[in-house]
């Protein structure tokens, strides 16, 4: 019987070399994790099989395919994970290409000019697989794992403020701005903001939150000021934090704690040191040209508060325009028995203490505050020779009354005498005595050829006499000129007057330099 031939060696060398490529095969396919799919915008600077996929600058894999989207308004990036990354293809997870990039915040992404752009990723939270993914066109301002507290900031504006605006503390950066969102409503703004720890451990409830947007220059009835916090806010903005003066021991704000944010530096010590803003309006019937929001309001030499809006109201009593001011006044800056005095503020002893003082002369006044700028403030005084006033203290402002102002006041009295001299019939009353003297002569003359010799001397003096009123009052007399010259003269001071006031408001830096040659 035949035995069957054995195999030939030739097979064996495809064999073995089978199974090398297996176990050469087998720890690299080990060492993969999941395929994912993110898609960006365009696909600059990424190249297949070269750029990689990286977290906290460790490599955790690579881009394999790049293709267009079926819509063509997007690349799909297919990128291979590694074995221990595989937590990375969760929901959650973010990703992003790191390139240089020139921002208000300054440069970064620099390293990538020599090596190249690569992707970044940051692990989300779930635990949820996910095959699809959206990148981010922008690096993210928060990564995983990075300490610290996110605040929520309430505003009426946003002002120059960004995503990405720094966040100080003593002139030191803790943290930045992460997003913002109009809230419900509409009627402000909500901030989010993150504070690096230890930072974090300085917000408290007693803590004050202030804009230090661009660069903030007020030109107002105080003068010139400037302030700005860096070179970074001029460009985006900023927000500042700092602590009260005289402040008490207080445990850390939670994360996610909402916190006021003031205008600037002064609003916000304000509104700390000086317990709650009480709402008050001043109605104006002269113009307001020259006061603006924020002017202050002054109670001898007090600032009380601040001018937060001004209004046109029609007055239908009296067919014309009111100027309606609103004030912010702040009543705990008056000392501690007023205070006492007031209790709450909205209570019985506190509006009738008002109503007191507005009996005394309380009233509202518009004045210049400085002749470089033109720039008016509200001063709150007493008054007391002007006429009776009273006021509804359950209404929501409280309306003060007001009184004009200085010049305002002299025009309306100037304005007055000319009135009264043009009602008074100065041809009129000549006319008269001019017609009675005629008459008067003429009796005169009767009279004398029946009087004795002894009275003809004392009837020619009264003849004289009467012959020089008669004169006085002629139509060319210098009496009547005189008159009509006074009246002109009143008439001309009060035009005057009413172009020195125009003049005033809008130059008002004449009444230390003068009036300049092209005025």
């Amino acid at each position: 019987m035949r035995s069957r031939p054995l195999p030939s060696a030739v097979w064996l060398v495809p064999l073995a070399a089978a199974l090398l490529c297996l176990a050469l095969l087998v720890p690299r396919l080990m060492q993969q994790g999941p395929e994912v799919d993110v898609s960006f915008l365009t696909a600059e600077g990424l190249e297949v099989g070269k750029t990689r996929v990286r977290y906290r600058d460790v490599e955790i894999g690579k881009l394999t395919g790049l293709q267009l989207s079926n819509d063509r308004t997007h690349v799909l990036a297919a990128v291979q994970l590694d074995a221990p990354a595989r937590r990375f293809a969760t929901c959650g997870t973010r990703f992003w290409v790191v390139r240089p990039r020139i921002e208000t915040g300054g440069i970064s992404g620099l390293a990538t000019v020599i090596s190249g752009p690569y992707i970044a990723a940051d692990v989300g939270s779930s635990s949820t697989r996910c095959k699809e993914f959206t990148g981010l066109e922008t690096p993210p301002l928060l990564t995983s794992g990075q300490d610290g507290r996110r605040f929520v900031l309430h505003t009426e504006s946003l002002g120059s403020l960004n995503v990405g605006a720094p966040v100080y503390f003593r002139h030191v950066q803790v943290g930045q701005v992460i997003g913002y969102a109009l809230a419900g409503d509409g009627a402000q703004v909500d901030i989010d903001v993150f504070v690096k720890a230890p930072y974090d451990r300085y917000v408290t409830a007693a803590t004050q939150w202030w804009h230090a947007s661009g660069i903030d220059l007020r030109l107002d009835s105080n003068g010139l000021k400037l302030d700005t916090q860096s070179v970074a806010t001029i460009l985006s903005g900023g927000v500042v934090f700092d602590l009260p003066r005289s402040q008490v021991a207080q445990p850390q704000s939670a994360d996610g704690t909402a916190f006021d944010l003031a205008a600037n530096r002064e609003d916000a010590i304000h509104r700390a040191d000086d317990g709650p803003a009480a709402a008050v309006s001043l109605r104006f019937t002269q113009s307001v040209r020259g006061l603006s929001v924020g002017a202050p309001v002054d109670f001898h030499g007090v600032e009380l508060g601040r001018v937060s809006a001004i209004d046109v109201d029609f007055n239908r009593s009296r067919g014309s325009f009111d100027m309606v001011v609103a004030l912010n006044l702040y009543p705990y800056r008056l000392g501690q028995r007023y205070r006492e005095a007031i209790g709450k503020g909205d209570s019985e002893a506190g509006r009738a203490l008002l109503r007191q003082m507005v009996a005394r002369g309380l009233r509202g006044q518009l004045r210049m505050g400085s002749v470089l700028t033109g720039q008016r403030y509200v001063a709150l005084d007493f008054f007391p020779h002007v006429s009776a006033a009273s006021i509804d203290t359950r209404r929501s402002p409280v309306e003060l009354p007001t009184v004009p102002s200085t010049l305002d006041e002299l025009q309306d009295q100037l304005a007055s005498i000319v009135s009264k001299l043009d009602r008074v019939p100065f041809d009129q009353l000549g006319n008269n005595l001019n017609k009675a003297l005629v008459n008067a002569n003429t009796l005169f003359q009767q009279v004398n050829t029946e009087l004795i010799p002894q009275a003809r001397t004392t009837l020619t003096a009264a003849t004289q006499s009467f012959n020089a009123a008669n004169a006085t009052l002629q139509q060319d007399s210098p009496m009547q000129s005189d008159v009509h010259e006074a009246l002109t003269e009143l008439r001309r001071t009060l035009v005057s007057l009413n172009a020195l006031s125009d003049y005033l408001e809008r130059h008002p830096e004449a009444i230390v330099w003068g009036k300049s040659d092209g005025h």
